[in-house]
């Protein structure tokens, strides 16, 4: 595996802080709202009776369970399109800092939520969590690819997708009955989303800022040097300097560019459209539908109920298994090969390529921040019109065709 080529320990304990409360916390927060579907229904069913003095109807409920669970996505849309302003303001590593705020203030407000009997402050909750992924699946794959030595980039960039399908599996493993499935832990289960913040906030303080983002963004030298040292662990990155020297002359004079000036620019227009097109077909696959709603897909499928948090948790085992695949033949297949692949083999499987690292690599340090934020947009609407639109079309037949055409 290239991650075992890392010439530092130290570059690989920092990119594994940053994906911690980044790409894991949107996998985790993906799957671990699945587990507690009936019992949340049953808490909103109970607090509309004991308010109205009358059960809540089945549609209403629908609705308001589909809002629960997409309006996280509304959240990632707005933490998207914020994220890449926040990465030029604060930093990749401040950003990322700063970003744990929402995921604490999440868990607080949905471990409330029972006690207080406010269901209210689920959805808000979901919100935050959202914000929360949204900034990290934007910032947190640009201060990857910034660190990582050009050699290695594709590899370690890869650890976006692996923290991806390791948080959705770990998610599921935890939603089991065994651990804290059962009806009265739902609270404390939706109220873990804290615990990959206080990591990342244990962890990354002790790793450097992006070398990039402080010797373009910056000017600052120096600082530039101490990272490179401290992420290479020696002092021969000559390579990786004249690199980043040769982007920064490139680069002088030249503003950070919004996302609305990528459409205007002509010679941003094929990886404008290839990210648009890509993150696009990513949510529309239907696979973010199998983790949100997989009590009601395994269901219609006739897989008996006590045995759906177990094949659940095979699905995501198979996804993991597939990051780690592509991070082992990333660097000797290529990029296009992968998606292509990926896609291909969609029709059978919904597994998906290798998008999470394309950004960095079209783009330059001025349009890398906008283009994140072009993308996320386009993914996180994606992602919402599969949620709000699933439980309506999934007691109809050949749902999962609908959404791959």
């Amino acid at each position: 595996c290239y991650w075992f080529q890392c010439p530092n320990t130290s570059l690989l304990l920092a990119i594994c802080a940053a994906c911690i409360g980044g790409t894991f916390q949107y996998g985790y927060n993906i799957s671990i709202i699945n587990s507690p579907t009936k019992s949340v229904q049953n808490f909103i069913n109970q607090t509309w009776l004991e308010r109205y003095e009358e059960n809540i109807s089945e549609q209403y409920l629908t609705l308001l369970w589909s809002s629960i669970v997409s309006i996280f996505t509304i959240g990632g849309f707005i933490g998207a399109t914020i994220g890449g302003t926040l990465a030029i303001k604060f930093g990749r590593k401040g950003t990322l800092m700063m970003n744990n705020a929402f995921a604490l203030l999440a868990a607080l407000l949905m471990g409330l939520s029972y006690p207080t009997g406010l269901f209210e402050l689920l959805i808000i909750g979901r919100f935050f969590t959202g914000v929360n992924a949204g900034i990290g699946i934007c910032v947190q794959p640009l201060y990857l690819g910034e660190i990582a030595p050009r050699a290695l980039r594709g590899a370690m960039a890869m650890g976006t997708s692996i923290f991806i399908t390791g948080g959705i599996l770990t998610g599921q493993v935890i939603g089991l009955n065994e651990l804290l499935g059962k009806e009265e832990y739902w609270p404390i289960l939706l109220s873990t989303t804290c615990i990959p913040a206080f990591l990342q906030l244990l962890i990354l303080p002790w790793f450097p800022e992006s070398p990039r983002y402080l010797l373009i963004d910056r000017g600052d030298d120096v600082g530039c040097g101490t990272a490179m040292k401290q992420l290479h662990g020696t002092d021969n990155f000559d390579r990786e300097r004249e690199d980043m020297e040769r982007e920064r002359i490139s680069a002088m004079g030249i503003k950070p560019k919004k996302p609305w000036e990528l459409f205007m620019d002509r010679s941003l227009r094929w990886q404008v459209l290839t990210i648009i097109l890509i993150n696009a077909a990513q949510q529309l696959n239907g696979i973010n539908a199998i983790y949100f709603y997989t009590d009601y897909v395994f269901e219609e499928a006739g897989i008996p109920e006590v045995n759906i948090p177990y094949v659940t948790v095979g699905t995501g085992a198979c996804e993991c298994l597939t990051a780690l695949t592509c991070g082992m033949l990333i660097e000797s297949l290529g990029r296009k090969v992968l998606i292509i692949g990926g896609y291909t083999l969609m029709a059978f499987w919904c597994i998906c390529g290798v998008t999470n690292i394309l950004i960095t690599e079209l783009f330059t340090q001025t349009t890398r921040p906008a283009a994140y934020m072009i993308g996320g947009s386009v993914n996180w609407l994606s992602f919402f019109f599969i949620g709000m639109a699933f439980p309506f079309i999934v007691v109809g037949s050949n749902c999962f065709v609908i959404l791959n055409l």
